[in-house]
């Protein structure tokens, strides 16, 4: 068995996401199955060294997945030859300056988004990564969820015909924290952090629709910093000054017209934490995390507006639910798989720095939109 050791530099892994999806649910995973196989007799293996600034949650991190080598010093690591891959799951605001350390260094750069902290700093990591001729990529992780894998084999199979809107709702309720603790970090209600939904959720919603559905031409946004006050880490009130909703309308090449709503300010009655709903002239469709209804135009039903009287149709009963045609990996893993495949074999990896700066740039103009009241044009990148 031919074996492909690539060494990968994990900063900023002690978090939520990082530890979660990137170490314990992509990396460790792959390790675990014995590599990315990419034929017969040939593996890629990551080799792992966590970076963070907490010595404590790295030796914790390290011991429960059994990664050997852990470190503060990121230059360090970065010096060594054996590392080929940077990846980075920091604050959004620590990520420019480490990032051009790595490309520096010559390594591979993967990154989670919001890849920078404005569409200037994003596009200069982008052509950074360019000039020196190291392989990149940016977390777009929903591309590979189950729903969202639905929903583009329908649109393949032509299932919609004309696909005329989609309609996302996204978001639950996070706790202030005053009674019960809060399920997501103080700093993502700080905008003097980086924090706040715009900038957290545009950037995904920008890559699902020009991926998806069409490229986005336009956007209006409206934001909301719903609650005031919350709770931190340590137990302390802090205000908040970035928005925790957003309310906005895309416009989409080809016409189609989305609406998305973010919060967390918000209680669940709906299929999933995320459903989009298309619809199309011969279909529609409701798509979650993993499952996915549709009805057919032969299946609609015809309702009759009458507030008189209860409504004689139940339309959940005409809705079909798309069978499991095929096992679906961990999203993030998926994706951590095609990277590596690019970064070993140079297979194409579409979802670069590039795409990355083009969620940056939906999320500023996104907040423009809103301090303005008034809708934006997306330019070309």
């Amino acid at each position: 068995m031919k074996i492909h050791n690539i060494g990968i530099i994990m900063n900023g892994v002690t978090g939520r996401m990082g530890t979660n999806q990137h170490l314990l649910r992509s990396l460790a995973a792959i390790v675990g199955q014995g590599g990315v196989k990419i034929s017969d007799n040939e593996v890629i293996m990551p080799d792992l060294v966590l970076v963070g600034r907490n010595e404590n949650k790295l030796k914790n991190l390290a011991e429960r997945t059994q990664v050997k080598n852990w470190t503060k010093d990121l230059d360090a690591v970065l010096n060594q030859d054996h590392y080929q891959i940077y990846f980075d799951a920091q604050t959004t605001g620590r990520r420019a300056d480490a990032i051009h350390k790595a490309v520096a260094a010559g390594k591979h750069i993967y990154c989670e988004k919001p890849v920078a902290t404005s569409t200037k700093i994003a596009l200069d990591l982008h052509s950074a990564c360019e000039k020196a001729g190291v392989k990149h990529g940016v977390v777009q992780d929903k591309l590979w969820l189950p729903g969202m894998m639905k929903l583009k084999r329908l649109i393949a199979t032509d299932f919609f015909g004309e696909i005329l809107s989609v309609r996302g709702e996204f978001g639950y309720w996070v706790f202030e924290g005053h009674t019960v603790p809060a399920q997501r970090p103080s700093w993502n209600y700080r905008k003097e952090d980086d924090g706040g939904i715009i900038v957290d959720m545009l950037c995904h919603w920008r890559y699902v629709l020009d991926n998806i559905f069409g490229s986005v031409k336009g956007v209006f946004c409206m934001g909301a910093t719903h609650i005031p006050e919350r709770i931190d880490e340590n137990g302390q009130p802090f205000k908040c000054t970035a928005d925790d909703a957003a309310y906005a309308i895309f416009e989409l090449e080809g016409g189609v017209i989305a609406q998305f709503n973010s919060s967390w300010t918000t209680r669940v009655r709906r299929d999933d934490l995320l459903t989009l709903h298309v619809d199309g002239t011969k279909g529609s469709a409701v798509a979650g995390l993993r499952d996915c209804w549709t009805q057919h135009y032969g299946n609609t039903p015809k309702p009759v507006w009458n507030p008189d009287i209860p409504n004689p149709i139940d339309f959940k009963a005409g809705w079909t639910k798309v069978p499991e045609q095929e096992d679906f990996d961990n999203a993030f893993k998926a994706q951590w798989e095609l990277f590596l495949k690019h970064a070993v074999l140079d297979t194409p990896f579409p979802w670069n720095m590039m795409e990355g700066a083009k969620g940056v740039q939906l999320a500023e103009l996104g907040i423009e939109s809103w301090e303005k009241k008034t809708w934006i044009s997306i330019p070309k990148l």
